[in-house]
């Protein structure tokens, strides 16, 4: 017997209606991404837009996300995909403002080989603890990350760690749907 993936997160229970701040990682998430997914089924979700997804600069994206939270506030959530994870944290390295917490799903390693060459500024990696409620979500077989560096980067940061098993890069290649698991990742969060 097959099974059906949804097309959309479940509608009950949700996530209370704050602010939350959708970053896709390098090249943007397609229609087919579960943070698309996620946006589509609830409008109050804002996805925060790169000049060049196929160029991201560390400089840039770290601007776009302070812009984007000064205008949401402080009881934004953020959910963040891949390089998008290395955005955050270098955010929160700089800014004065804060968010009520994110959720950072496959942070990938910049010293790996199959990092993106065209992705300028993410290294070093800050190690600093993040000043608001995370959880870090990884593959235990994704090719821009092994588990350890997962491991390492949430116990620098002070995340919460979740290993979802085998699931590739954890996007929409890895046919996760709307990933309900995902979903019920960001409701504890907010718990």
């Amino acid at each position: 017997m097959s099974m059906v993936r949804p097309s959309s997160p479940p509608s009950s229970p949700s996530p209370p209606a704050r602010p939350v701040l959708v970053l896709p990682g390098y090249g943007g998430s397609g229609p087919g991404h579960w943070q698309t997914l996620w946006e589509r089924a609830h409008p109050h979700f804002r996805r925060v837009e790169a000049s060049d997804w196929e160029r991201p600069v560390r400089a840039e994206w770290v601007d776009n996300l302070e812009a984007a939270v000064r205008a949401s506030g402080p009881d934004t959530v953020l959910v963040a995909h891949s390089l998008a994870c290395l955005q955050v944290v270098h955010w929160a390295a700089v800014t004065r403002l804060t968010v009520r917490a994110a959720l950072l799903v496959a942070p990938p390693d910049p010293g790996a080989p199959a990092f993106p060459a065209a992705a300028v500024g993410f290294s070093p990696l800050p190690k600093g603890r993040l000043p608001f409620l995370s959880m870090l979500v990884a593959s235990t077989d994704d090719p821009y990350a092994t588990a350890a560096f997962s491991e390492g980067c949430a116990r620098a940061w002070g995340s919460h760690f979740v290993s979802i098993g085998p699931a590739g890069h954890i996007n929409a290649a890895s046919g996760l749907g709307a990933w309900d698991e995902g979903w019920r990742l960001l409701e504890s969060l907010l718990g």
